[in-house]
């Protein structure tokens, strides 16, 4: 009984793998589409930060791809950071490192938020951030998740996003502390 159970386990593992070791979609970069998509979310956003945050959003996405050393789909490198094979990259670490970069630049008419996905299912939970306008909700905000296809920049409307039910880091971390 044990022995199929680890033949099973076996299978599974190694379905899972061929699966997350094929190529993922990438989107174009579409800088242009992303500043006008961020000067949408309120006419008090200032079009020079809109642009500056499209920017930085897609090219430090590629910066980080290179200093991960992502080679793989998303799922696989993850395998290979939590191995000890790579340093960095799983999503908490493209979200804070993204984070970081975009705070540096001081927006007056942005904010950034952070958001957790899948944090009450059995599915991987998920990090990214959420740019909003100043002020603004969270869920009024745009995903910029530069994880989802190792560095090539994923973004839309937090409530369109089809693949993730985004929630504020901060509620979900705050339920866990209870």
């Amino acid at each position: 009984m044990i022995a199929k159970l680890r033949v099973g386990l076996a299978l599974l593992a190694a379905v899972v793998l061929v699966a997350c070791g094929a190529p993922q979609e990438q989107t174009p970069m579409d800088v242009p589409g992303l500043a006008q998509a961020i000067i949408n979310l309120d006419p008090s956003v200032d079009p020079m930060e809109a642009a500056r945050a499209a920017e930085i959003a897609y090219n430090y996405s590629l910066v980080l791809r290179q200093e991960y050393n992502v080679t793989d789909s998303a799922l696989l490198h993850n395998a290979k950071v939590n191995q000890g094979l790579r340093p960095r990259g799983l999503c908490w670490h493209w979200a804070d490192d993204l984070q970081t970069r975009l705070r540096q630049e001081g927006f007056e008419t942005l904010d950034l938020h952070r958001a957790i996905a899948n944090h009450d299912t059995i599915l991987i939970e998920h990090s990214t951030v959420v740019m909003s306008a100043r002020g603004k909700k969270m869920r009024e905000g745009i995903v910029l998740d530069p994880w989802r296809y190792g560095g090539h920049l994923f973004w839309s409307p937090v409530l369109e996003d089809s693949r993730y039910n985004w929630e504020e880091r901060h509620i979900v971390q705050a339920g866990r502390n209870r």
